[in-house]
């Protein structure tokens, strides 16, 4: 099977889920499972042929006249629309690669954490392949496609979201739903105005993003467009001061959704941004990159100084994503190698790290103690409980904040060198964002699991049910993933600047 059967597995998945009496919640659970889990094998098979490919990749790079193009690899192309060049063209190359990977190991451990859900598990579990679907936006190199996969990830959230959420779940629901919406709608008129601008129909390029990337937009074209696709895209990546959704979302989502909308959903925000706007427009992304960079450290800053006074467990982390995003922004405006890389990995590790954050969170702390408050949660020592969920989110922390040994520092790392490069002051604003992400990380363990016991109710704590395999089996793959690109992250790397490199050359011209 090739990459593209991740698409497919996924809504075949659904499909069969669907057609499962609803009692047999077992039967549904193993389906969703199997059907994940066959995902991620082909995008770690994927994975591992061009990896391992790379070297010779290289060489051909190097010598080809089109460098972007000879990093890919094709999937398949095929006429979809004769009457606009749409095409439904599937390739893979360096950068969305590890997209892929990121979306296969969120839905398995979505899926395991999901484990024990007995309110309506059928549509469930029908619903959230659907999500998973996403493989799609990060595979599409036609620009009408991708954005009907795009699109066709929207909706499946706002029934999960609306139907097995919590803390104002329609009110979270529909406020997702109708910023992805308005943010689509004004990429919607950039990628019209850029497939025009190519000749439409009679043009070359159609929707082609090989071919738009060299259709010469004029500069003047490129500075009032490029904006409105970056943005388009960048709503749905918690760019502020469109993030507001955002912790409203996650807070208000069951736990796999959190994981998703986090670990997956943001990064199609930011991957939008890459391929249809600074890839197509360089000339606009160098004429808006100081602004964006500057809302981009704003993002790092106001988050993370929100997330400090935040008392709701889940809202501390909603906004500590939205800080972890902007270095993703920020990386992708430097426009150099080291900061474009950096935030690819970035998209990487915190999809990887704001997973785990959630899972802990959502499913063992509130589903067992049926509360969010820090306030309360410091008053039950949860880590005499549950010290699984204690140590996991110590370690999820530890890789949020940072620290050598974990992704989130490498990715970080690259980040801020690139953003010296650019912008040197910039970069010196960011170091603020780290310390108060040290210091709302720290006091929220310390808040959670680590208070003096204060309840009376010793045998309700007692008596809280253990964590579940599955979910131990889903938080170890998580904390190994992130310990594994920490100490090697040239896994990632490798493929990452194999093909950032000649995207940063494109942007020097």
């Amino acid at each position: 099977m090739s990459l593209d059967w991740t698409i497919y597995l996924s809504f075949l998945g659904s499909g069969l889920i669907l057609c499962q009496p609803r009692e047999q919640r077992d039967r549904i659970r193993w389906i969703a499972l199997a059907f994940g889990a066959a995902g991620l094998a082909l995008a770690l098979g994927a994975w591992w042929s061009y990896n391992a490919a790379v070297p010779e990749l290289e060489q051909a790079v190097k010598n080809a006249k089109d460098p972007i193009a000879a990093a890919f690899r094709i999937v398949c192309d095929v006429p979809w629309i004769p009457s606009v060049k749409a095409n439904y063209f599937l390739a893979y190359d360096g950068i969305n690669l590890p997209l892929v990977v990121l979306n296969g190991f969120i839905c398995v451990t979505g899926i395991l954490f999901s484990w024990n859900i007995e309110h309506r598990t059928k549509e469930f579990f029908a619903f959230f392949p659907l999500i998973g679907g996403v493989y799609g936006v990060f595979l599409a190199m036609d620009l009408f496609l991708l954005f009907v996969f795009y699109e066709i990830a929207i909706i499946p959230k706002y029934f999960i979201i609306a139907i097995w959420g919590s803390t104002r779940k329609e009110y979270g629901a529909m406020k997702l739903v109708l910023y992805s919406f308005v943010g689509s709608a004004a990429a919607l008129v950039g990628i019209i105005a850029l497939y025009v601008k190519a000749g439409g129909p009679a043009g070359a390029a159609g929707f082609n993003l090989l071919a738009l990337k060299d259709a010469a937009f004029t500069p003047e074209f490129q500075t009032w467009c490029f904006p409105l696709v970056f943005v388009g895209f960048a709503v749905l990546a918690g760019m502020w001061p469109f993030h507001t959704w955002a912790p409203t979302g996650h807070v208000a989502a069951p736990t796999a959704a959190s994981m998703l909308l986090a670990g997956v959903v943001m990064k199609l925000g930011a991957y939008g941004c890459l391929r249809a706007g600074i890839m197509l427009m360089p000339a606009g992304a160098k004429a808006w990159a100081g602004v964006i960079a500057v809302i981009a450290v704003i993002n790092i800053i106001y988050g993370a100084m929100v997330a400090l006074v935040q008392k709701d467990f889940k809202f501390v982390i909603g906004y500590s994503s939205v800080s972890h995003m902007g270095f993703v922004l920020l990386g992708l405006v430097t426009l150099n190698t080291i900061g474009l890389s950096g935030a690819m990995l970035q998209m990487f590790s915190h999809g990887i790290i704001a997973g785990l954050l959630f899972a802990v969170v959502g499913r063992m702390v509130y589903d067992r103690t049926h509360t969010r408050v820090l306030a309360e949660l410091q008053g039950m020592r949860l880590y005499d409980i549950m010290p699984f969920a204690a140590v996991t989110f110590v370690l999820a922390g530890a890789a949020s904040m940072g620290v050598p040994g974990f992704s989130g520092f490498v990715a970080e790392l690259q980040v801020l060198v690139g953003t010296w490069r650019a912008f040197p002051w910039l970069a010196v604003a960011c170091g603020f964002g780290i310390l108060v992400t040290f210091a709302y990380t720290l006091q929220t363990i310390l808040r959670a699991f680590y208070g003096e016991r204060r309840t009376a109710d010793e045998h309700h704590l007692r008596e809280m049910p253990p964590i579940s395999v599955p979910e131990k089996v889903a938080a170890v793959i998580l904390i190994s993933l992130t310990i594994i690109v920490g100490v090697y992250p040239n896994c990632l790397l490798n493929m990452i600047n194999l093909s950032v490199n000649p995207l940063v050359s494109l942007l020097a011209k």
